[in-house]
């Protein structure tokens, strides 16, 4: 008798001792698909990273300017018809940009075009010669250069034997550094002058073959590869090893739950909960059916993870349950409760009636 009247206490009491859980923010499904970018497509699209149209708009600024600009450190060379005393075959761009011609002095080289360069050279050797035929030339491009920083093996400049792109800068650089053993290349940031910046998704681009985004490098840009370990998924709740994860390239929900050591036996697998931040202060929450999406394979809602998301696997009400009957009555702990004891008091615990 007195243990009936024990466990009577505790059905009675269990549904203001149990867990305050996360919920969806709205039960209406479009509408959810409208306000939230929960993907699971291969390509990942987010606001954080520029999308092949904007890298495209980024490309176009590189090649309006694709003549190549003389800068220090270049090597050129000049060669007068008929005057070999005038002709100079090496001269060197100094850090302020300027060379020694014989016969005509100093010129400032740096920002022109080697055509610029050669007229002006051509026109002041008119004032000595009739007619004098050039060949101006550059020997080596030493200002076709970037600058990479960050998480690669060999940051610092990297100079480009032509054209620069993303992935040749990276290739140059040695690519993601060995020191840790966790690190990966997700995302890079080219910074450009004072006021442009876009961030690349190097998943994308590296996993998945987008192109699209392997942008233009133009002479002066930054390359910039934040510490891999900056990115992380959080999972919580009843896994086998919650804490904080590094996004070790493209995770999904499954690649997160496995991390973690994948659900307990106490695991309600029915109901999980994806947070995640929005831009403002307030998130979004999507609930998945695990049960579900295994039993069914039905993988569209095995959603890609993105940094600082929070998957929370809830609990099985019966398990809360046994959990507070151990810790109240002691001498109990051999009782496991089941369904079937539950629907003799007529208790739904789940639903709180």
């Amino acid at each position: 008798m007195m243990i009936s009247r024990i466990l009577m206490f505790l059905f009675l009491c269990f549904p203001a001792c149990s867990d305050i859980r996360p919920g969806p923010v709205t039960t209406n499904e479009t509408e959810l698909e409208t306000q939230e970018r929960f993907e699971t497509d291969k390509v990942k699209t987010s606001t954080r990273y520029a999308s092949p149209e904007q890298v495209r708009q980024f490309t176009q600024a590189t090649e309006s300017g694709r003549e190549y600009l003389i800068g220090p450190g270049d090597s050129l060379s000049l060669k007068v018809w008929g005057r070999p005393e005038v002709s100079a075959p090496e001269m060197i761009v100094g850090p302020d940009g300027i060379i020694t011609v014989p016969r005509i002095g100093f010129i400032q080289t740096a920002g022109r075009t080697r055509k610029s360069v050669a007229d002006e050279i051509l026109e002041k050797l008119k004032q000595f010669y009739s007619n004098p035929e050039i060949s101006f030339s550059i020997l080596s491009y030493k200002n076709n250069k970037a600058f990479v920083l960050g998480r690669v093996e060999n940051p610092g400049v990297v100079n480009f034997p032509g054209e620069g792109t993303l992935l040749e800068a990276l290739s140059i650089a040695g690519g993601y550094s060995t020191e840790a053993e966790d690190t990966y290349l997700t995302r890079c940031a080219i910074i450009r002058g004072k006021d442009t910046i876009i961030w690349i998704d190097l998943n994308d681009l590296l996993q998945n073959g987008n192109m699209a985004l392997n942008a233009k490098i133009l002479n002066n840009d930054v390359i910039f590869i934040p510490e891999s370990q900056s990115e992380l998924v959080y999972v919580m709740g009843e896994v086998r090893a919650p804490g904080a994860y590094n996004m070790t390239g493209r995770l999904t929900i499954m690649d997160s739950l496995m991390l973690a050591g994948g659900p307990t036996d106490d695991a309600e697998t029915t109901t999980i909960y994806l947070i995640r931040k929005g831009e403002g202060k307030k998130g979004s929450v999507r609930e998945i059916n695990l049960k579900h999406l295994l039993t069914n394979a039905d993988f569209s809602r095995n959603y890609i993870m993105e940094d600082d998301d929070v998957l929370y696997v809830t609990e099985k009400s019966i398990s809360r349950f046994n959990y507070v009957l151990e810790k109240i009555v002691p001498s109990l702990e051999f009782i496991k409760i089941g369904n079937e004891v539950l629907d003799i008091f007529g208790v739904d615990v789940k639903n709180g009636n």
